[in-house]
């Protein structure tokens, strides 16, 4: 059997640009690693202040509490606070708001034309179908902070996805992660539109007439809600949903105007981060493919600088 020892290992040629390249190099890099840095810490600013936002509204209820109290709503302004109302009552979820509805998941998606559906078995998506390129297949892995990672997304090529088209994401959509880390899911973006949902993945479609899909995915994303779906998850080994159990989530609806409302504030948080997703991601690939190339001498550094400076943040 073949083997190998420090010996060995230390007596392979290798080629090395001078010092000064590397240097030049690393700054090079550097500059991305700092983009890429700054385009994360202004995500998880965006992505803090509307969840500060929804739990002062939804959570919370500040303006209705405030307006019982005979104080003037903070932060919003008198048309806005003029939406919600000035007490509680009784619900099968509990106190809510005054004229506030208590719903489920299922309910509120059947209501608005929506469907929820487990994405495709083993048996319709083979190992053997994912390619180099083509149109991405989202699976649990590749769902993190409310988005879709794609750092390491699966392909198929284009014959697949015409065989799996009921699978197809469409924006405002939300991905759930079937199986272990239940509590996951991604909301769908025009980035996102036309990919499939994956095996191992639920598909929730609120329906053509559901227009609050800020709203829908960070009610499923309060704690609240991810500690149901912990509690309700099945399976000895590892914690499994079904669309049963999604479709029970319990949610409490507030008036269309105060929906609106929330939604034109959040949605410009949200477009913002999916932007932001977007050019992270080139940046992170445009520099796992320079460091190669420039080290090899494929690629000068000169030429970087073009490539560099078409990715807009």
């Amino acid at each position: 059997m073949a083997s190998l020892n420090q010996a060995t290992i230390g007596r392979i040629p290798v080629s090395l640009p001078s010092i000064q390249e590397q240097t030049s190099i690393a700054d090079t890099l550097e500059t991305l690693d700092d983009r890429i840095t700054l385009l994360r810490e202004t995500n998880a600013t965006l992505e803090a202040i509307a969840q500060a936002l929804f739990k002062s509204w939804f959570v919370d209820f500040d303006p209705v509490r405030a307006k019982q109290e005979g104080r003037v709503p903070e932060g919003m302004d008198e048309a806005t606070a003029a939406l919600f109302p000035d007490g509680f009552e009784e619900s099968e979820l509990g106190l809510v708001p005054r004229g506030w509805a208590a719903a489920n998941l299922g309910k509120v998606v059947s209501l608005h034309g929506g469907s929820i559906q487990t994405g495709p078995f083993g048996s319709q998506l083979h190992a053997s179908d994912y390619s180099e390129h083509g149109i991405p297949v989202v699976m649990p892995k590749d769902i993190s902070n409310r988005r879709i990672d794609t750092t390491s997304i699966a392909r198929v090529s284009n014959k697949h996805v015409e065989r799996l088209s009921r699978h197809q994401l469409k924006v405002g959509d939300i991905v759930f992660s079937r199986r272990g880390d239940v509590e996951r899911h991604a909301l769908v973006t025009r980035h996102e539109a036309g990919w499939l949902c994956g095996t191992g993945c639920l598909l929730v479609r609120p329906g053509s007439s559901w227009r609050w899909s800020a709203y829908l995915s960070m009610l499923l994303d309060a704690p609240q809600a991810r500690a149901w779906l912990v509690q309700h998850a099945v399976g000895a080994t590892m914690p499994n949903l079904n669309t049963g159990i999604l479709g029970s989530v319990p949610m409490v609806l507030p008036p269309v105007s105060i929906l609106d409302q929330f939604e034109q504030v959040v949605m410009a948080l949200e477009d913002s981060r999916s932007e932001n997703f977007v050019t992270l991601s080139t940046l992170a690939d445009l520099r796992d493919t320079l460091l190669p190339r420039l080290i090899s001498g494929q690629l000068r550094l000169p030429d970087t600088e073009a490539l560099i400076e078409d990715v807009s943040v």
